[in-house]
């Protein structure tokens, strides 16, 4: 699970009443630490999916989502065991519960990690940055909600994004465009897991009003251990874990524990003092450090039709997070 998925999911509770907006006369030095917490929240998304390509390049795919949720739910124990005030889950939650991690962390970390093997990390920013255009697509289909037409613009841009990011592939030298279609394929695939978190958000909502979002968080985490296993521990058997470099297992540490549980629980913190409809605006965060980490730390080019792929983005993310929630029908 990304942390964009809690604003998506906590502006369709805000739009149904479940949860009340935050009151705008709390104090400025308030408001200025959430928007600090939102801000780092979403740049420590865009950087550890960016950063992930590295491990990616040197661990088997499967292997790296076993490793990742297996560091995770140790670092999560605390909020994986029920506490004894704490009502047992129904069956109903449990299934709610393996829906969630089917989607929300073993399709979406098995598309995600492939998809970065296949393309760069400025396109995962980007990609990455469509989630709320599909959070909102997929609710006017499953949930009927009614879409504005900011909502219709800022879902046209997120796919004018993704198709600018292959147009700036396909103008590349013959040399490197011959990889296109990997590219594609890697695109393709990131988007997938777009798909997949969009989904999380919209099943979410059922357990997001009776479970707090570390529980939620770390039982999800520990499903996708269960679930990942059998094709994670059939890759490490022919791993080499001696390959890895020191800094490599201190990337890996700190991607697991970064996709887990800071940047969640620096988003939720984030909350308590802004209204979720609001803090989309920091979302654009995402794309925008995936980008400086690609091309800083992985030494990327930036082509002017990259930039315009993540204006675009950019460019939907405030039109989605500036237009009022609708009810549903």
């Amino acid at each position: 699970m990304t942390s964009t998925s809690a604003y998506a999911y906590t502006s369709r509770q805000e739009a149904s009443g479940i949860v009340a907006s935050p009151m705008n006369t709390m104090p400025t030095s308030s408001r200025f630490s959430a928007y600090l917490l939102l801000t780092a929240s979403m740049a420590l998304v865009g950087t550890y999916v960016a950063l992930s390509k590295p491990l990616v390049a040197v661990i088997p795919v499967f292997a790296l989502a076993f490793l990742r949720f297996a560091i995770a739910s140790i670092a999560m124990l605390p909020w994986t065991l029920r506490r004894k005030t704490e009502l047992p889950l129904t069956p109903t939650e449990r299934w709610l519960f393996f829906l969630l991690s089917f989607f929300g962390n073993f399709l979406f970390s098995i598309c995600m990690l492939s998809g970065i093997a296949l393309t760069t990390a400025t396109a995962a920013g980007v990609t990455l940055a469509t989630l709320p255009a599909v959070v909102a697509l997929l609710s006017r289909w499953f949930l009927r909600e009614t879409l504005t037409p900011r909502v219709w613009i800022a879902i046209f841009l997120a796919v004018a994004g993704i198709a600018l990011l292959q147009l700036a592939k396909a103008t590349e030298p013959t040399s490197e465009s011959a990889s296109a279609l990997t590219t594609l394929l890697g695109n393709l695939l990131l988007f997938g897991a777009v798909v997949c978190e969009a989904i999380y958000v919209i099943i979410s909502k059922r357990l997001s009003a009776t479970r707090s979002p570390l529980r939620v968080s770390a039982l999800i985490n520990l499903l996708g251990l269960v679930l990942i296993a059998p094709l994670g521990l059939w890759q490490l058997a022919s791993f080499d874990a001696g390959a890895l470099t020191a800094n490599l297992w201190l990337l890996l540490v700190f991607y697991s524990l970064a996709a887990s549980l800071f940047a969640v629980w620096m988003w939720v913190a984030g909350l308590k003092h802004v209204a979720a409809s609001h803090a989309g605006i920091f979302t654009v965060a995402l794309p925008i450090a995936a980008t400086l980490v690609g091309i800083f730390l992985l030494g990327e080019t930036f082509t002017w039709l990259q930039a315009a792929a993540l204006a675009c983005a950019g460019a939907g993310i405030l039109l989605i997070s500036s237009a009022r929630p609708t009810a549903v029908r």
